[in-house]
Protein backbone atom coordinates (compact mmCIF):
# COMPACT_ATOMS: atom_id res chain seq x y z
CA UNK A 1 0.00 0.00 0.00
CA UNK A 2 0.89 3.21 -0.75
CA UNK A 3 2.17 5.43 2.09
CA UNK A 4 1.92 9.18 2.31
CA UNK A 5 3.57 12.51 4.24
CA UNK A 6 1.87 14.27 7.24
CA UNK A 7 0.76 17.69 7.45
CA UNK A 8 3.78 17.98 9.45
CA UNK A 9 5.84 17.41 6.16
CA UNK A 10 3.49 19.23 4.29
CA UNK A 11 3.99 22.01 6.39
CA UNK A 12 7.65 21.96 6.28
CA UNK A 13 8.18 21.86 2.73
CA UNK A 14 5.79 24.33 1.86
CA UNK A 15 8.03 26.60 4.39
CA UNK A 16 11.40 25.48 3.43
CA UNK A 17 10.04 27.12 -0.35
CA UNK A 18 8.45 30.09 0.40
CA UNK A 19 11.83 31.17 2.73
CA UNK A 20 13.53 30.05 -0.58
CA UNK A 21 11.74 32.25 -2.48
CA UNK A 22 11.44 34.90 -0.32
CA UNK A 23 15.47 35.38 0.27
CA UNK A 24 16.84 34.26 -3.07
CA UNK A 25 13.71 36.32 -5.23
CA UNK A 26 13.27 33.30 -7.50
CA UNK A 27 10.32 30.99 -7.76
CA UNK A 28 10.37 27.59 -6.81
CA UNK A 29 8.18 25.14 -7.69
CA UNK A 30 9.61 21.88 -5.93
CA UNK A 31 11.27 21.06 -3.20
CA UNK A 32 12.98 18.59 -1.15
CA UNK A 33 13.06 17.50 2.75
CA UNK A 34 14.04 15.07 4.65
CA UNK A 35 11.29 13.92 6.89
CA UNK A 36 12.23 12.49 10.55
CA UNK A 37 12.15 8.79 9.53
CA UNK A 38 15.14 9.31 6.83
CA UNK A 39 12.64 9.15 4.19
CA UNK A 40 13.26 11.93 1.71
CA UNK A 41 9.99 13.79 0.54
CA UNK A 42 9.99 15.60 -3.06
CA UNK A 43 6.76 18.08 -2.70
CA UNK A 44 5.16 20.11 -5.76
CA UNK A 45 4.67 23.56 -4.66
CA UNK A 46 1.12 25.41 -5.80
CA UNK A 47 -0.43 28.38 -4.98
CA UNK A 48 3.13 30.99 -5.12
CA UNK A 49 2.38 34.51 -4.37
CA UNK A 50 5.61 36.39 -3.59
CA UNK A 51 5.98 39.83 -2.53
CA UNK A 52 8.79 42.06 -1.34
CA UNK A 53 9.22 41.06 2.31
CA UNK A 54 7.08 38.18 2.21
CA UNK A 55 5.98 34.67 -0.02
CA UNK A 56 3.32 32.04 0.48
CA UNK A 57 3.02 29.14 -0.81
CA UNK A 58 1.16 25.85 -0.57
CA UNK A 59 1.65 21.73 -0.97
CA UNK A 60 -1.21 19.59 -1.65
CA UNK A 61 -1.65 17.00 1.56
CA UNK A 62 -1.01 13.04 -0.06
CA UNK A 63 -1.87 10.68 2.70
CA UNK A 64 -1.50 7.61 0.31
CA UNK A 65 -3.97 4.86 0.52
CA UNK A 66 -4.73 5.93 4.14
CA UNK A 67 -8.42 7.18 4.63
CA UNK A 68 -6.95 10.90 6.09
CA UNK A 69 -9.83 13.24 5.63
CA UNK A 70 -7.33 16.26 4.88
CA UNK A 71 -5.77 14.14 1.84
CA UNK A 72 -6.48 16.40 -0.96
CA UNK A 73 -6.01 20.23 1.09
CA UNK A 74 -3.66 23.27 0.64
CA UNK A 75 -0.98 23.02 3.59
CA UNK A 76 0.03 26.80 3.14
CA UNK A 77 2.83 28.80 4.83
CA UNK A 78 3.24 32.23 4.66
CA UNK A 79 7.08 33.59 5.81
CA UNK A 80 7.80 37.16 5.66
CA UNK A 81 10.48 38.93 7.59
CA UNK A 82 10.44 40.61 11.00
CA UNK A 83 13.61 41.94 11.27
CA UNK A 84 16.87 41.97 10.04
CA UNK A 85 20.04 41.63 12.47
CA UNK A 86 23.78 41.90 12.16
CA UNK A 87 24.71 39.23 15.38
CA UNK A 88 24.92 36.43 12.98
CA UNK A 89 22.03 34.65 14.26
CA UNK A 90 18.36 33.68 12.92
CA UNK A 91 15.41 33.29 14.66
CA UNK A 92 12.01 31.34 13.62
CA UNK A 93 8.72 32.45 15.12
CA UNK A 94 5.51 29.81 13.69
CA UNK A 95 2.18 30.16 14.64
CA UNK A 96 -1.04 29.39 12.90
CA UNK A 97 -3.19 31.00 10.45
CA UNK A 98 -6.57 29.89 9.08
CA UNK A 99 -7.58 26.81 9.15
CA UNK A 100 -4.96 25.39 11.99
CA UNK A 101 -6.80 24.79 15.19
CA UNK A 102 -6.00 26.70 18.63
CA UNK A 103 -5.49 24.57 21.57
CA UNK A 104 -8.11 25.34 24.27
CA UNK A 105 -8.07 22.63 26.63
CA UNK A 106 -4.58 21.12 28.54
CA UNK A 107 -2.91 17.84 28.00
CA UNK A 108 -2.08 17.97 24.62
CA UNK A 109 0.80 18.13 22.64
CA UNK A 110 0.71 22.29 22.74
CA UNK A 111 0.33 24.75 25.84
CA UNK A 112 -3.74 25.94 25.64
CA UNK A 113 -3.77 29.47 23.50
CA UNK A 114 -0.75 27.46 21.10
CA UNK A 115 -1.58 27.11 17.47
CA UNK A 116 -2.03 23.31 16.99
CA UNK A 117 0.85 22.73 15.48
CA UNK A 118 2.53 19.70 17.30
CA UNK A 119 6.46 20.24 18.44
CA UNK A 120 7.69 17.56 15.05
CA UNK A 121 6.47 19.51 12.72
CA UNK A 122 7.07 22.77 14.67
CA UNK A 123 11.01 21.29 14.83
CA UNK A 124 10.67 20.17 11.02
CA UNK A 125 9.89 23.87 10.05
CA UNK A 126 12.35 25.44 11.74
CA UNK A 127 15.29 22.72 11.02
CA UNK A 128 14.09 23.48 6.93
CA UNK A 129 13.93 26.95 7.41
CA UNK A 130 17.09 27.45 8.70
CA UNK A 131 18.82 25.30 6.52
CA UNK A 132 17.74 28.31 3.84
CA UNK A 133 18.91 30.72 5.56
CA UNK A 134 22.26 29.69 6.06
CA UNK A 135 22.40 29.41 2.41
CA UNK A 136 21.84 32.80 1.83
CA UNK A 137 23.44 34.08 4.77
CA UNK A 138 20.41 35.76 6.26
CA UNK A 139 20.28 37.14 9.70
CA UNK A 140 17.47 37.90 11.41
CA UNK A 141 14.04 37.38 12.29
CA UNK A 142 10.90 34.88 9.92
CA UNK A 143 7.71 34.98 11.08
CA UNK A 144 6.04 31.31 9.28
CA UNK A 145 2.63 31.39 9.32
CA UNK A 146 1.11 27.69 8.70
CA UNK A 147 -2.44 27.87 7.62
CA UNK A 148 -5.21 25.22 5.69
CA UNK A 149 -7.87 26.78 3.79
CA UNK A 150 -9.87 24.20 4.03
CA UNK A 151 -8.97 23.47 7.94
CA UNK A 152 -12.15 24.66 9.47
CA UNK A 153 -14.72 22.24 7.77
CA UNK A 154 -12.08 19.34 7.68
CA UNK A 155 -11.88 19.78 11.60
CA UNK A 156 -15.16 18.78 11.97
CA UNK A 157 -14.42 15.14 11.24
CA UNK A 158 -11.91 14.88 13.30
CA UNK A 159 -11.37 14.27 17.02
CA UNK A 160 -10.46 18.22 17.56
CA UNK A 161 -13.59 19.47 18.40
CA UNK A 162 -13.61 16.34 21.23
CA UNK A 163 -10.14 17.56 22.16
CA UNK A 164 -10.33 21.30 22.74
CA UNK A 165 -8.72 22.26 19.85
CA UNK A 166 -10.73 25.23 18.00
CA UNK A 167 -11.11 26.76 14.88
CA UNK A 168 -9.53 24.42 12.17
CA UNK A 169 -7.02 20.70 12.16
CA UNK A 170 -4.25 20.16 13.47
CA UNK A 171 -0.49 19.92 11.92
CA UNK A 172 1.02 16.76 13.36
CA UNK A 173 3.31 13.84 12.62
CA UNK A 174 6.00 12.13 14.41
CA UNK A 175 7.61 10.66 11.55
CA UNK A 176 6.79 12.32 8.69
CA UNK A 177 5.13 9.44 6.83
CA UNK A 178 1.11 8.16 7.26
CA UNK A 179 1.13 4.47 7.51
CA UNK A 180 -1.80 3.05 5.58
CA UNK A 181 -4.65 2.40 7.68
CA UNK A 182 -2.11 2.78 10.73
CA UNK A 183 -3.52 0.92 14.24
CA UNK A 184 -0.57 3.09 16.06
CA UNK A 185 -2.55 6.14 14.79
CA UNK A 186 -6.38 5.09 16.64
CA UNK A 187 -4.11 4.12 19.28
CA UNK A 188 -2.07 7.48 19.82
CA UNK A 189 -5.06 9.51 19.12
CA UNK A 190 -6.66 7.46 22.20
CA UNK A 191 -3.47 8.37 24.14
CA UNK A 192 -3.84 11.92 23.44
CA UNK A 193 -7.34 11.94 24.83
CA UNK A 194 -6.54 10.09 28.12
CA UNK A 195 -3.56 12.47 28.32
CA UNK A 196 -5.98 15.47 27.98
CA UNK A 197 -8.29 13.74 31.07
CA UNK A 198 -5.56 13.24 33.02
CA UNK A 199 -4.07 17.03 32.95
CA UNK A 200 -7.59 18.14 33.56
CA UNK A 201 -7.57 16.35 37.23
CA UNK A 202 -9.38 12.41 36.32
CA UNK A 203 -8.52 9.51 38.47
CA UNK A 204 -10.92 7.82 36.64
CA UNK A 205 -10.92 6.69 33.00
CA UNK A 206 -13.95 6.17 31.84
CA UNK A 207 -13.96 4.58 28.10
CA UNK A 208 -16.19 3.09 25.87
CA UNK A 209 -15.47 1.68 22.54
CA UNK A 210 -17.63 3.42 20.44
CA UNK A 211 -20.72 6.04 19.84
CA UNK A 212 -23.54 3.53 20.66
CA UNK A 213 -21.69 2.86 24.73
CA UNK A 214 -21.46 6.83 25.02
CA UNK A 215 -25.29 7.42 24.07
CA UNK A 216 -25.82 4.78 26.28
CA UNK A 217 -23.97 6.58 29.23
CA UNK A 218 -25.71 9.58 28.54
CA UNK A 219 -29.08 7.68 28.20
CA UNK A 220 -28.95 6.16 31.57
CA UNK A 221 -26.72 7.86 33.87
CA UNK A 222 -26.92 11.51 31.88
CA UNK A 223 -23.07 10.54 31.32
CA UNK A 224 -21.50 13.98 30.18
CA UNK A 225 -19.86 12.78 27.31
CA UNK A 226 -17.02 14.90 27.15
CA UNK A 227 -15.48 12.87 30.42
CA UNK A 228 -15.25 9.54 28.25
CA UNK A 229 -12.80 8.58 25.64
CA UNK A 230 -13.67 6.12 22.74
CA UNK A 231 -11.25 3.46 22.72
CA UNK A 232 -12.86 1.74 19.12
CA UNK A 233 -11.79 -2.54 19.12
CA UNK A 234 -8.31 -1.22 21.05
CA UNK A 235 -9.08 -2.80 24.94
CA UNK A 236 -6.28 -4.05 25.41
CA UNK A 237 -3.97 -1.02 24.48
CA UNK A 238 -6.39 1.18 26.23
CA UNK A 239 -6.00 -1.00 29.40
CA UNK A 240 -2.24 -0.33 28.76
CA UNK A 241 -2.22 3.36 28.42
CA UNK A 242 -4.86 3.85 31.63
CA UNK A 243 -1.70 2.29 33.93
CA UNK A 244 1.08 3.76 32.22
CA UNK A 245 -0.87 7.06 32.82
CA UNK A 246 -1.56 6.68 36.39
CA UNK A 247 -5.12 6.61 36.52
CA UNK A 248 -6.24 5.17 39.52
CA UNK A 249 -9.53 3.31 38.28
CA UNK A 250 -10.95 2.73 34.79
CA UNK A 251 -14.62 2.21 34.19
CA UNK A 252 -15.23 0.72 30.56
CA UNK A 253 -19.05 1.04 29.38
CA UNK A 254 -19.85 -1.47 26.11
CA UNK A 255 -22.41 -3.66 24.38
CA UNK A 256 -22.37 -7.28 24.84
CA UNK A 257 -21.34 -7.83 21.02
CA UNK A 258 -18.18 -6.13 22.15
CA UNK A 259 -17.34 -7.03 25.52
CA UNK A 260 -18.59 -10.64 25.25
CA UNK A 261 -14.78 -11.12 23.01
CA UNK A 262 -13.34 -9.94 26.42
CA UNK A 263 -14.92 -12.34 28.09
CA UNK A 264 -12.88 -14.95 26.45
CA UNK A 265 -9.77 -13.01 26.66
CA UNK A 266 -10.11 -11.32 23.33
CA UNK A 267 -8.22 -7.30 23.90
CA UNK A 268 -8.84 -6.83 20.24
CA UNK A 269 -12.52 -6.53 19.46
CA UNK A 270 -12.26 -5.68 15.95
CA UNK A 271 -14.09 -9.06 13.55
CA UNK A 272 -10.98 -9.15 11.16
CA UNK A 273 -8.81 -9.98 14.75
CA UNK A 274 -11.09 -12.56 16.14
CA UNK A 275 -15.08 -12.90 16.82
CA UNK A 276 -16.27 -16.65 19.04
CA UNK A 277 -18.59 -14.77 20.00
CA UNK A 278 -21.06 -17.23 20.51
CA UNK A 279 -18.71 -19.62 21.39
CA UNK A 280 -18.03 -17.60 24.29
CA UNK A 281 -21.44 -16.91 25.30
CA UNK A 282 -23.17 -20.56 25.06
CA UNK A 283 -19.93 -21.41 27.43
CA UNK A 284 -20.86 -18.59 29.70
CA UNK A 285 -24.56 -19.92 29.42
CA UNK A 286 -23.61 -23.34 30.18
CA UNK A 287 -21.82 -22.56 33.24
CA UNK A 288 -25.09 -20.53 34.36
CA UNK A 289 -26.98 -23.85 33.64
CA UNK A 290 -28.05 -24.23 30.08
CA UNK A 291 -28.28 -27.58 28.31
CA UNK A 292 -26.90 -28.62 24.67
CA UNK A 293 -29.92 -27.49 23.62
CA UNK A 294 -30.21 -23.95 24.37
CA UNK A 295 -25.97 -24.02 23.48
CA UNK A 296 -26.90 -25.04 20.27
CA UNK A 297 -29.87 -22.51 19.23
CA UNK A 298 -27.05 -19.55 20.36
CA UNK A 299 -24.27 -21.16 18.47
CA UNK A 300 -26.77 -20.59 15.55
CA UNK A 301 -27.55 -17.16 16.41
CA UNK A 302 -26.26 -14.47 14.56
CA UNK A 303 -25.55 -12.15 16.94
CA UNK A 304 -25.79 -11.44 20.78
CA UNK A 305 -29.20 -9.58 21.02
CA UNK A 306 -30.88 -12.69 18.92
CA UNK A 307 -28.39 -14.89 21.77
CA UNK A 308 -29.85 -13.18 24.38
CA UNK A 309 -33.96 -13.81 23.33
CA UNK A 310 -32.73 -17.46 23.75
CA UNK A 311 -31.28 -16.88 27.31
CA UNK A 312 -33.55 -15.26 28.12
CA UNK A 313 -36.41 -17.08 27.29
CA UNK A 314 -34.80 -20.19 28.92
CA UNK A 315 -34.33 -18.17 32.24
CA UNK A 316 -31.03 -17.73 32.31
CA UNK A 317 -30.26 -14.23 31.09
CA UNK A 318 -29.09 -12.52 34.34
CA UNK A 319 -27.25 -15.51 35.56
CA UNK A 320 -25.39 -15.75 32.16
CA UNK A 321 -24.85 -11.59 32.17
CA UNK A 322 -23.19 -12.30 35.64
CA UNK A 323 -21.03 -15.07 34.78
CA UNK A 324 -19.81 -12.60 31.35
CA UNK A 325 -19.06 -9.95 33.41
CA UNK A 326 -17.02 -11.97 35.98
CA UNK A 327 -14.88 -13.01 32.84
CA UNK A 328 -14.56 -9.87 31.48
CA UNK A 329 -13.25 -8.22 34.80
CA UNK A 330 -10.89 -11.27 34.95
CA UNK A 331 -9.39 -10.52 31.71
CA UNK A 332 -9.23 -7.21 32.32
CA UNK A 333 -7.61 -6.98 35.19
CA UNK A 334 -5.40 -10.08 34.21
CA UNK A 335 -4.28 -7.53 31.67
CA UNK A 336 -3.71 -4.59 33.98
CA UNK A 337 -1.41 -6.77 36.31
CA UNK A 338 -3.36 -5.54 39.64
CA UNK A 339 -2.05 -1.54 38.72
CA UNK A 340 -5.51 -0.17 38.73
CA UNK A 341 -9.14 -0.86 39.75
CA UNK A 342 -11.25 -1.80 36.99
CA UNK A 343 -14.81 -1.72 36.35
CA UNK A 344 -17.56 -2.75 33.99
CA UNK A 345 -21.06 -1.61 32.47
CA UNK A 346 -22.55 -4.02 29.98
CA UNK A 347 -25.54 -3.61 28.21
CA UNK A 348 -27.68 -4.30 24.81
CA UNK A 349 -30.10 -2.40 22.66
CA UNK A 350 -33.00 -4.42 23.10
CA UNK A 351 -32.49 -5.74 26.91
CA UNK A 352 -30.89 -2.30 28.21
CA UNK A 353 -28.35 -2.68 31.08
CA UNK A 354 -27.49 -6.41 31.74
CA UNK A 355 -24.81 -6.45 34.10
CA UNK A 356 -22.31 -3.83 36.16
CA UNK A 357 -19.77 -4.26 38.69
CA UNK A 358 -20.49 -3.38 42.27
CA UNK A 359 -17.42 -0.50 42.11
CA UNK A 360 -19.68 1.36 39.57
CA UNK A 361 -19.36 5.42 39.95
CA UNK A 362 -19.46 8.44 37.51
Amino acid sequence: MKKGFTTGSCAAAAAKAATYMLLSGKEKQNIEIETPAGVMFKANIVDICREEAKVSCAVIKDGGDDPDVTTGSHVVATVSIIELSDAGTCAIEIDGGSGVGRVTLPGLDQPVGNAAINHVPREMIEKEVLQVCKLFDFCGRLSVIISVPEGKELAGHTFNPRLGIVGGISILGTTGIVEPMSTKAIVDTIKVELSQKKALGFTTAYVTPGNYGLKFMKDTYNYDLDKSVKCSNFIGETVDLVCEMGFERLLITGHIGKLIKVAGGIMNTHSHEADARMEILSACAIKAGADTDLARKILACLNTEDALHQIEAAGLLQATMDIVLERILFYLDFRAQGKIKIDCILYSNEFGLLAQSKGVSF
